[in-house]
């Protein structure tokens, strides 16, 4: 499958599984030096490979139409993290909900260390598609792979479009699990740092076998 071609169905999944809805949400997939990206004012669930957008070292388009408003976002992340190769932005309803919070996701579930560390920071919020949220969501990501944006959504980063998706899924269910405690209490119990510690050195064994 062409890389083209693999984004189209990434987008599409990360439809079916819910994460976005409509022209909610973006995708993105490293290509040599350049970016390849969902295009702007798109349906995700109907995408197809002659839809995505190249973008050329120079973020001029090199292929395709008007990229996604958020490549800034994209461009930034991939360029501050050159092992990771992908970065899917959600609108699910739980993180949309949890980013309102202004607050990271703490350890409430092990599948936390999915994003590499004991909680979902949470990025400040900045106008959506402007450099100041694109530089907000890169430092987030320095030492996690996800984050929450404040009072937008979702960012998932991955070496791979799959590991980018099954993260940002993890993400959702995490958000939906969290704001669901928070209905019964301000405090729930977390995890402590030597359990996740210890999860974290299974976690990199577990994605190392799975390469």
């Amino acid at each position: 499958m062409s890389p083209f071609a693999a984004l189209a169905a990434a987008s599409r999944e990360v439809a079916r599984l819910g994460l976005v809805s409509g022209t909610a949400g973006n995708l993105s997939l490293r290509e040599g030096p350049g970016l390849l990206v969902t295009p702007t004012g798109r349906d995700l669930a109907t995408l197809e490979q002659g839809d995505i957008v190249l973008l050329d070292a120079a973020n001029d388009v090199a292929v395709g139409g008007r990229p996604t408003s958020e490549w800034q976002l994209h461009r930034a992340i991939l360029d501050a993290r050159p092992e990771l190769s992908a970065v899917v932005h959600t609108h699910g309803a739980s993180v949309m909900a949890a980013a309102a919070l202004r607050r990271p996701i703490p350890a409430v579930h092990y599948t936390v260390i999915a994003a590499g560390g004991e909680d979902i920071p949470c990025a400040p919020y900045a106008t959506p598609g402007s450099e100041a949220l694109a530089a907000h969501a890169a430092a987030a990501l320095a030492s996690r792979d996800a984050c929450l944006l404040a009072h937008h959504g979702a960012v998932a980063a991955g070496r791979t479009l799959k590991d980018a998706v099954g993260l940002a899924l993890i993400v959702e269910e995490l958000a939906r699990t969290w704001l669901t405690l928070l209905a019964v209490t301000d405090a729930p119990p977390v995890l402590g740092a030597d359990e996740m510690a210890s999860l974290g050195s299974a976690w990199s064994a577990y994605r190392g076998s799975a390469t």
